[in-house]
């Protein structure tokens, strides 16, 4: 336990000296008076976004795991959704969040294959969607990335959506298999079972899609209002500063670009990156001298209290040997 307090312990400070120092390299003489302006129920509009966005993102996971013919209630897929962020924040690259997810899933009784299938498809579905997005954001703003052209942004997309294609169509057609079996040969026993576990659990997800096309198209667009809900924190913060002529179709869609690269990012929960990316995108939408302390706002509503409220469940859920549960399970990933 003295490792994870110590974890706890760092991701504390980083959060704070992050905080600090986005707000500190931000505010101006115009901050005091713009924060005068600032509407208190914006605060509540945004907590009552995220709410609805993380009940839609358990209401997802209940028909994921149905699909998968095993059943959870909704106050187990909450416990699944709040466990993720909280372990997602204290590893990098947020790889906690899938052992935190497959741990619930575990203690709500799905059986271990079938949970690492739905921790992949959960993430799958909510990438691609974000994917999917990509071809309206970049049509309707011009240079929402300074120094990238849209151009190359679209040829990313582009080219994430084809890899996709290309690997359903692989896998369907046993191509990859028989590459994999090849690849496999030439590894270390160890790399050999976690490559091959790799490649059973993507078949198999790729199979659950396909078997269910019509409730996966459910899945498919409670992932995405689910998304749009939680992204919706930032313009209600904006409306409570007395931003009512904004363009809110790009406000959402620079929101939609940061969360997608924050799933590539390697510090824990996107800590630094997110903050630096909302300031970059964001400066000259939010009112002077805000922009540091809005980026503080929207972390602390749209990751921070999650974060807190999965400490409390997989306390309840776990006790006291929940770090030793997550070691064993990260080892059997």
């Amino acid at each position: 336990m003295g490792k994870f307090y110590r974890r706890l312990a760092l991701l504390v400070l980083l959060v704070l000296a992050i905080s600090g120092a986005v707000i500190y390299f931000t505010v101006d003489i115009h901050t005091l008076t713009n924060l005068t302006m600032f509407q208190p129920w914006s605060l509540a509009l945004a907590l009552l976004f995220i709410g609805v966005g993380l009940f839609l993102d358990g209401s997802r996971l209940m028909h994921l795991v149905h699909i998968s013919h095993e059943d959870i209630t909704l106050s187990q897929a909450v416990q699944v959704v709040f466990g993720n962020y909280f372990l997602a924040l204290l590893t990098p690259g947020a790889t906690g969040g899938a052992v935190a997810q497959m741990m619930f899933l575990r203690h709500a009784g799905v059986p271990t294959g079938k949970a690492t299938v739905l921790v992949f498809v959960r993430t799958v579905v909510s990438i691609l969607f974000l994917i999917l997005c990509m071809p309206f954001i970049f049509m309707h703003e011009a240079h929402i990335l300074p120094g990238v052209s849209n151009a190359k942004l679209m040829m990313i997309s582009f080219a994430a959506f084809l890899v996709i294609v290309f690997l359903v169509w692989a896998i369907n057609s046993n191509l990859l298999g028989q590459l994999i079996v090849k690849l496999a040969r030439k590894l270390s026993p160890t790399r050999r079972r976690s490559l091959i576990h790799m490649y059973r659990d993507t078949r198999n997800a790729i199979r659950l899609l396909a078997e269910s096309p019509k409730p996966m198209l459910l899945v498919f667009f409670e992932s995405g209002l689910s998304l749009i809900c939680i992204y919706a924190i930032v313009p209600c913060l904006l409306l409570g500063l007395g931003v009512y002529d904004a363009d809110w179709y790009a406000v959402m869609g620079r929101m939609i670009f940061l969360n997608m690269l924050l799933y590539f990012t390697p510090t824990p929960g996107g800590s630094g990156i997110a903050e630096g990316g909302f300031v970059l995108l964001f400066s000259e939408t939010v009112p002077q001298g805000t922009v540091g302390i809005v980026a503080v706002c929207w972390r602390l509503i749209a990751e921070y209290i999650p974060f807190l409220i999965g400490f409390y469940y997989t306390v309840k859920v776990f006790g006291a040997t929940f770090l030793r549960k997550k070691e064993e399970s990260e080892q059997s990933l």
